[in-house]
């Protein structure tokens, strides 16, 4: 341990001289820190096999903290995996030592950035570690006590004390100042320590700068045995440095030259050619975990009379696919009997987690496990993923491997009312990069999508129907991203109808009264909504005389949007029937009705265009 203060000391150099380079950066944020993610790193406490970042018994560092990038590259620029030159490329457009930690670095395990996601990353891990792969490593998690105001922090602790993960330690950085002035408890430890306490946490104070304390603390942290431990740390942000030292209007800022020559005198003599060596983990794989046999029958929901709601039809197939995949793994926010995620969790209770009505820690927690190799389909109602929209976001820039489920979407949810009802969630889902966004339509579309979902790479949205609905396919039928079904089709064709989901049975009821009238129209289901089937839109285009779109959705970011821009070069009209108002209680069918998505506001558009 007596080479931690020299080490320490080299930390702070390049955490100087990276942010000069690049003429910005969080200097201050990554100084107050450096005593106690050098101790972690160097002082033989973190197991990790630099040769191998993916080895699955290594420990896993989140700097949830995520604007103290400076500090992480240069604990890597220590353990030798960063020279000086590259150490000045931070910021730089070719360079992967970016502002925020990203995973364009091969050491970075999430993408963090956004405060106080990177808790609940770190929950994801530390389930997968204790309850699923079964190996001893540990994650770690800098936490900035600015990030503390966030309610989001607070859901991972509970889940985390609930689910009793004593592999999980947090280190809050509680340096007392933020971007614009004191954080909420400012340099009251106690305050935190306490809080940390009422939630079901071990709570161990610190002086942040003082590396014997420091060194105690990770000692006693790992020996917890049935709880996740809490370091909290008081320090002084722009540690090291005279004139930054508890100084307001440094936050984000870097030193220009003279002030880093400054800096670089008291900082005194530093030996560059020091290596920093971290402690190998055990060498053991995941548990072999075997598939149980299960009954299914005994689980699955059996269609009523040819009918069964998409939600139900879902949990009959992650329950299925479960059988199959040991990575699958299911989570949802307590509605798990309203989206049929009751039905996997029944049969595989060892691969599902009760995520309780905390959305937002959820899909963190998903990209924790996303990362460690699992499958996570997670559920909720379609509405209540909104709330998630930035944990969503920052998924992406992770590529985390999530499989999201909405149900009870749109105005025919009935009469639980606009709060509930999903009218936004393709618009989200669609912007994601890289996202797939499905919508079946019947039971045999949900399990073939499903299954699809599951062999994708990548941020998938499925979205369900409440209204039990009529089986429309065959068994045998295939689906695939990207594609689409047309249902009804002729030479004679007027219109061509482009519905999904609950709309397409409402399409179908119009063909069937239209056909007695010796009126035909095509009906297409756009049960991929993104990617988008470009061939059969062009080729509808092309045979009828208007495309008319119908959803369950607002018209913002909806299909029929997504539909106009992919045919934006064709000469054929295209009229968007959609939810244009604030919908409120009643029945399915008034809903429906109200808006003018139902089977004879249909029938009405096409007549109007005969």
């Amino acid at each position: 341990m007596d080479h931690l203060p020299e080490i320490a000391k080299l930390v702070r150099y390049y955490c100087l001289i990276s942010t000069t380079a690049a003429g910005s950066g969080h200097l201050t944020s990554a100084l107050s820190a450096v005593e106690l993610m050098t101790t972690l790193y160097f002082g033989g406490f973190l197991k990790y096999d630099l040769e191998n970042p993916k080895f699955p018994n290594n420990d896993r560092v989140i700097f949830s903290k995520g604007h103290a990038s400076p500090l992480f590259y240069a604990l890597y620029a220590v353990a030798g995996k960063l020279n000086e030159t590259e150490i000045r490329t931070l910021r730089q457009i070719n360079s992967s030592l970016e502002g925020h930690p990203s995973i364009r670095f091969p050491y970075t395990e999430v993408a963090t950035g956004s405060l106080g996601q990177g808790l609940s990353v770190g929950v994801g891990m530390a389930l997968n570690a204790k309850y699923l792969d079964k190996l001893p490593y540990k994650t770690y998690v800098l936490l900035g006590d600015s990030e503390m105001a966030e309610g989001q922090v607070w859901e991972a602790m509970q889940l985390a004390a609930y689910y009793k993960l004593n592999n999980l330690i947090g280190v809050i950085d509680v340096n007392r100042l933020g971007q614009r002035g004191e954080t909420l408890h400012g340099h009251d430890i106690g305050d935190y320590a306490y809080k940390a306490r009422a939630f079901g946490w071990e709570s161990i104070v610190v002086d942040g700068h003082n590396l014997p304390e420091i060194q105690m603390a990770y000692q006693k942290a790992k020996q917890v045995k049935d709880m996740p431990v809490m370091i909290i740390a008081k320090t002084v942000k722009g540690k090291g440095v005279s004139f930054l030292e508890d100084q307001d209007n440094w936050h984000g800022k870097a030193l220009d030259q003279n002030q880093l020559q400054q800096a670089l005198v008291e900082l005194g003599d530093v030996d560059v050619s020091l290596k920093g060596k971290l402690s190998l983990p055990e060498d053991l794989q995941p548990e072999n975990y075997q598939l149980p046999s299960v009954d299914l029958d005994r689980y699955l929901n059996s269609p009523q009379k040819k009918q069964l709601a998409t939600r139900k039809a879902y949990g009959n197939a992650i329950t299925k696919l479960g059988s199959k995949n040991q990575l699958v793994v299911v989570m949802d926010a307590e509605v798990n009997n309203s989206t049929y995620a009751n039905v996997f969790s029944t049969a595989f209770p060892e691969r599902y987690f009760e995520m309780f009505i905390a959305e937002q820690n959820m899909v963190s927690t998903a990209v924790g496990l996303a990362r460690m190799g699992k499958i996570p389909f997670i559920s909720t109602f379609g509405a209540f993923f909104t709330r998630a929209f930035d944990q969503i976001r920052m998924a992406q820039y992770s590529k985390a491997n999530i499989k999201f489920v909405g149900s009870h979407v749109g105005v025919s949810i009935g009469q639980d009312g606009p709060s509930q009802m999903g009218l936004e969630d393709i618009a989200m889902f669609r912007s994601i990069l890289e996202s797939v966004v499905l919508y079946p339509s019947d039971a045999v579309a949900t399990e073939k999508l499903v299954n699809l979902m599951a062999e994708h790479q990548g941020i998938s949205y499925l979205r369900t129907t409440r209204m039990e609905t009529s089986v429309i396919y065959d068994d045998a039928e295939k689906f695939e991203i990207g594609g689409s079904k047309t249902v009804y089709q002729s030479d004679k064709d007027i219109v061509a109808v482009i519905a999904a989901g609950i709309t397409l049975h409402e399409a179908i009821k119009a063909y069937k009264q239209l056909r007695k009238n010796k009126i035909n129209i095509r009906v297409i289901d756009l049960y991929s909504i993104k990617p988008l089937d470009l061939q059969t839109l062009e080729k509808a285009a092309v045979q009828t005389r208007a495309l008319v779109t119908v959803e369950d959705h607002y018209q913002f970011g909806g299909f029929g949007e997504a539909v106009k821009a992919a045919l934006i070069n064709q000469s054929t009209p295209i009229y968007s029937l959609f939810v244009d108002q604030q919908p409120r209680s009643g029945q399915p069918e008034e809903l429906m009705a109200r808006a003018r998505i139902d089977a004879t506001a249909i029938v009405e558009k096409v007549r109007s265009l005969l």
